[in-house]
């Protein structure tokens, strides 16, 4: 047996991605994979790492993003990739850089979440599947088709019901998006091209992604009042359609709605315990982002203006002191800064920690690179959750920390080559300080880079090293 390889990571805590407790031993990565795990002293390599007193995991798996175009401009993603995250996962909550129609004029969420798109433009999934090759990322990427674009390019009037033609077109663009290589489609429910789309329509086109082995993510009609019934018609699709169902973001909204996780989770363990696959994803702070909206500024207890595209000069600044400012009510006050997107401070802890600490929640950072002022969870969720909620809080041990970021996505979205360190795997790896690891970007400054990610390696590449 040949042992030379490329990498030998030397006497760190491996964990493994299984939630299993980390051992201490080496790693031999040779072509992109891990070659050996365990006593590899007889092993010859061009370079060695001494991991000593660090914890070695797979390469985190960010299960929700909109990175899309982001990565395409960046393609180094420092972002992320700072996080120790070495996959995301594209086009979701509804919106997608393909495929699009006629319909340029949709200046709305969700299609505003992925930024300018500078002129480039993808008809076919499969177009923005080849640009995305060229730019070469340094993550891997995960892609879903989202659900709008379905419509916006299948239909004339998207905010309305689809004829029976166009809703063969909007089959047709799903199979071209999987054919291209996206693993399923998300929707976005509680935006204005989603609103309208009857449960039936999401079974039939469910039906079609399960059919190629997809899954169907789900930002969900409602995320307050509503959520329990939000929460069984995503399981309801998903049991109809023979589909995995992904819940994206899960939180409940709104003081009114505090505490109602403990019924939403009952009905996930129930559809669990049926046999249903189901799973969920989370971020790991008490307050959303997305577009400016009257129904959800309202039942925030505080809403921080990130962006206005008429009033450039109001971003970062409260809702408050704007309509104080101006002398008026909310809604005008959201008309007036629209196109805009803001921060809602609008969920609890006890909500969040019951959520995160769930067996089948994964962690999503749901962060919008293309914001001028993006929430915190862009550049800080993944050693948020190692540092604060797994080392101090307790929420969690590391080794489950680890699961929910690895191996238990990989199991969600089928990826078998990576999530768990094993020889064969590709080699994602991050190597960090389990007792600095923390966060450090906030809503002020929230560009900051986390501390405690030594290195970060990629398909057995170096993609970031702390210094």
């Amino acid at each position: 047996m040949d042992k030379r390889c490329d990498l030998l990571i030397r006497g760190g805590r491996v964990f493994d991605g299984s939630g299993r407790p980390g051992m201490v031993m080496d790693l031999a990565v040779k072509d992109g994979c891990i070659a050996a795990a365990g006593a590899v002293g007889d092993w010859a390599a061009a370079d060695t790492v001494d991991a000593a007193g660090l914890a070695v995991a797979p390469g985190f798996i960010d299960t929700h993003t909109h990175d899309d175009m982001a990565l395409l401009r960046q393609p180094a993603h420092p972002s992320k990739v700072t996080q120790g995250v070495t996959t995301v996962v594209i086009g979701n909550c509804g919106a997608s850089p393909a495929p699009l129609g006629p319909r340029d004029d949709l200046v709305e969420p969700p299609f505003t979440f992925l930024g300018e798109s500078e002129g480039r433009r993808f008809k076919t999934y499969a177009d923005y599947a080849d640009a995305l090759e060229a730019a070469g990322p340094d993550v891997h990427v995960v892609k879903l088709v989202g659900h709008s674009n379905l419509r916006a390019a299948a239909m004339k009037e998207p905010h309305g019901q689809p004829t029976e033609d166009e809703m063969a077109a909007m089959k047709a663009h799903l199979e071209e998006a999987m054919a291209a290589g996206c693993v399923g489609f998300s929707v976005g429910l509680a935006y204005p091209t989603g609103k309208p789309a009857p449960t039936a329509e999401l079974i039939e086109l469910a039906a079609v992604a399960a059919a190629r082995g997809g899954l169907y993510a789900t930002h969900m009609r409602d995320e307050a009042d509503h959520v329990v019934r939000s929460v069984e018609e995503s399981l309801e699709i998903g049991a109809k359609a023979g589909v995995p169902v992904l819940i994206s973001h899960h939180k409940c909204c709104g003081p009114d709605n505090w505490g109602r996780s403990v019924d939403t989770l009952a009905r996930v363990d129930a559809a669990a315990e049926a046999g249903q696959r189901v799973f969920m994803d989370a971020y790991p702070y008490t307050a959303s982002s997305t577009g400016l909206m009257p129904e959800m500024a309202a039942r925030a207890e505080r809403v921080l203006v990130t962006e206005s595209v008429p009033h450039p000069d109001l971003a970062n600044r409260d809702l408050a002191e704007i309509m104080a400012e101006w002398d008026c009510d909310m809604e005008t006050a959201v008309g007036r800064l629209s196109p805009a997107k803001a921060v809602y401070f609008q969920m609890s802890d006890d909500d969040l920690e019951r959520i995160l600490a769930h067996p089948l929640c994964m962690v999503g950072s749901d962060g919008m690179p293309s914001d001028a002022h993006p929430h915190p969870r862009l550049w800080g969720t993944f050693p948020r959750v190692l540092g604060h909620y797994a080392r101090d809080r307790k929420l969690f041990d590391l080794a489950q920390a680890i699961r929910k970021l690895t191996q238990l996505p990989a199991q969600c979205f089928g990826l078998t080559d990576r999530g768990a360190i094993a020889p064969g795997k590709i080699a994602d790896l991050v190597i960090f300080d389990a007792d600095e690891v923390i966060d450090r970007a906030t809503y002020e400054m929230p560009e900051r880079v986390s501390e405690g990610i030594r290195m970060v390696i990629t398909g057995g590449e170096a993609r970031y090293e702390s210094r």
